[in-house]
């Protein structure tokens, strides 16, 4: 379905790319517990605009549960700690979030562990959960387990899958950006929505993977907007971040 769209692989595809960042990232975060580590994309805003608009949609009464949050590939779980904080001071019904739990999974232990201090230090009995999931793991029992997510958010985590090029042999030898949107519908139930970054793919390529053009019970629901550029006759821009709703 996407044979057409491919990225050249690269280290930050890999699994021992991670574990290593992420251990110098808790180093750097013993030695000094204010640096909680990177922010991506922070250059062109896009989490914060990620999080402006859950709250939006849910003040506007778009979004009418948020009960279950998980952040796929989580990193040092910034987007959530963010995200709780916003939506613990901004949404307007505060019964909707008050007892909202936050997730956030990633197939890096140290990105697991780091999370955890970040947590731990900022108060330990704020509502978050660190996993190590590995979401392209046929056996992953963690899919046979949940209960299936309100909002599902990934900021950078499929860009990261799509540098990877092995072909996965348990999913009869697709690639992980092939493999992702099976992956993530099974986390969703009717109706939940996926909020998704990227840098690496245009709207129109995302719309694709995501809804494996169009063959799954994955739709577009809205898409957050960016300034953009015109080069050679087209416009773009250098981000894009689409909301998928579950069918």
């Amino acid at each position: 379905m996407t044979e057409e769209i491919r990225l050249n692989s690269s280290k930050l595809g890999t699994q021992e790319y991670w574990d290593n960042f992420y251990k110098k990232e808790i180093s750097n975060f013993e030695e000094n517990p204010e640096d909680t580590g990177e922010c991506w994309f922070d250059d062109s805003g896009a989490e914060s605009k990620m999080v402006d608009f859950l709250i939006d949609k849910l003040n506007d009464g778009e979004i009418d549960k948020v009960d279950t949050l998980i952040d796929l590939g989580t990193g040092n779980g910034h987007l959530l700690f963010e995200l709780q904080e916003e939506l613990t001071e901004r949404c307007d019904n505060v019964e909707l979030v008050e007892n909202s739990k936050f997730l956030g999974v990633d197939y890096s232990e140290d990105s697991i562990l780091f999370a955890k201090k970040i947590h731990e230090e900022r108060d330990p009995e704020l509502p978050f959960e660190f996993r190590k999931v590995d979401i392209l793991s046929k056996e992953e029992q963690f899919f046979e387990d949940n209960p299936g997510y309100d909002i599902i958010l990934d900021k950078g985590t499929l860009d990261a899958i799509a540098l990877n090029q092995d072909p996965i042999s348990s999913f009869d030898g697709k690639i992980g950006m092939e493999v992702y949107p099976i992956q993530v519908s099974k986390l969703m139930k009717s109706n939940s929505i996926l909020l998704i970054t990227s840098c690496n793919f245009t709207e129109h390529e995302l719309v694709k993977i995501i809804t494996n053009d169009k063959q799954n019970d994955l739709e577009v629901w809205d898409k957050i907007n960016y300034p953009s550029f015109k080069f050679g006759g087209a416009q773009g821009s250098t981000i894009c971040s689409i909301a998928f709703k579950k069918k």
